[in-house]
């Protein structure tokens, strides 16, 4: 099949990240925040009933993702998150954008935000 040559490609950092409204998450005092994941599935109910395992798992993002999370409003592109994270971090941030990227990706693909366009 062939692909659209006129076809106008999309940035990835024109995108707006949006916290999932489906995901259970809590920042605590030290503005750590983490995801609360409910573990579901037959092997999971297996494992809950048979081995004692817990109903969630807990997963609490680092310091780079702490910051980047109270910037995910609905509001902001990942271009300007990335404007806002080089202030903040300087040089530690780089390769700034690449690094982003694929944080987000990270986050969408577990389901904790999701992207909407902003075309």
């Amino acid at each position: 099949m062939r692909k659209n040559k006129n076809k106008e490609s999309k940035n990835y950092l024109d995108f707006i990240p949006i916290k999932n409204p489906d995901m259970k998450w809590d920042v605590d005092e030290n503005q750590v925040v983490t995801f609360h994941v409910p573990l579901k599935g037959f092997f999971a109910k297996v494992a809950q009933v048979a081995f004692n395992r817990p109903k969630e798992t807990h997963i609490s993002l680092e310091e780079y993702g702490n910051f980047i999370w109270p910037l995910i409003d609905g509001k902001n592109t990942v271009f300007e998150i990335g404007l806002k994270v080089r202030d903040h971090f300087g040089d530690d941030a780089e390769p700034l954008y690449e690094r982003l990227v694929n944080y987000m990706r990270i986050l969408q693909g577990n389901r904790f935000i999701l992207m909407e366009e902003n075309f």
